[in-house]
């Protein structure tokens, strides 16, 4: 296991030995540079290269860093621009609603949440950043598929429509059918679809790209969430992802406004 660990720590040694005066190096200079035999440095530039973190310079046979991290530092840093630009709004939503409100990612057929306020109430839904959940049956999820869809057809494809509750939406074209009614209202319900007494209701954000992979919700357990009452939050929710949304260069939510 230690090996194993050291073999990360030398990997990201690597990586983290090219900057803007050095962003391109040889096996020789990045070997001097970390201390480390050739052979070690060759072995891990060839896995590195092969996930994409590396790239080779075919005429000077140097290395320099590949698009995967590229990739990820744009998507580290459109993360923490979500959630340092969305934190007044999750504040004030929490504020006019009295009930938990989460701001949550999606990777691949699952959401994150990436931050959460807790109501005060002594009865609240339990959160945790870190928390990963099923896209297809949480408020968040459905939010962010229904804008999502509309680039990729084919992206209902990469999710497994598991059922969590009875009330569960497990066939595509139930999905399909919701998810144009969230495109044409703004927000996204979940009614007790991914948990047993707890209610949602969830709007997207648009990045400077109009591309929606984040959204903010507010959650519940059914006993003082009534249907009703979850509704009325629409208005501003819609309000508060829009407000989110302009901060990040992105557009508006295209349902009505209040």
């Amino acid at each position: 296991m230690r090996s194993k660990l050291s073999s990360v720590a030398n990997a990201i040694g690597v990586l983290k030995a090219f900057s803007d005066e050095t962003y391109e190096m040889g096996i020789t200079e990045l070997a001097h540079r970390l201390g480390l035999a050739k052979s070690t440095i060759h072995r891990l530039a060839a896995t590195l290269v092969e996930t994409g973190m590396l790239e080779q310079n075919r005429e000077t046979e140097k290395y320099r860093l590949g698009f995967t991290t590229f990739e990820l530092g744009a998507l580290a840093r459109r993360k923490m621009d979500v959630s340092s630009e969305a934190k007044a709004c999750l504040m004030a939503l929490r504020e006019k609603t009295g009930e938990t409100v989460h701001l949550a990612i999606i990777d691949a057929a699952e959401i994150v949440y990436v931050n959460y306020l807790e109501s005060r109430s002594a009865v609240r839904i339990s959160s945790a950043i870190g928390l990963r959940k099923p896209a297809h049956c949480t408020a968040e999820g459905k939010a962010i598929l229904a804008f999502q869809l509309l680039e990729n057809t084919d992206r209902l494809n990469t999710i497994s429509l598991d059922q969590r509750t009875p009330k569960t939406i497990t066939d595509a074209q139930s999905l399909l059918k919701e998810l144009a009614a969230v495109r044409s209202q703004g927000f996204a319900i979940d009614d007790e679809e991914s948990e047993i007494g707890m209610r949602c209701i969830a709007a997207p954000i648009h990045d400077e790209n109009g591309h929606v992979s984040a959204a903010v919700g507010i959650a519940g357990p059914i006993q003082r969430l009534p249907k009703k009452l979850l509704l009325s939050f629409g208005p501003a929710i819609i309000n508060a992802t829009n407000e989110i949304s302009f901060r990040l260069g992105g557009s508006h939510n295209r349902a009505k406004r209040a």
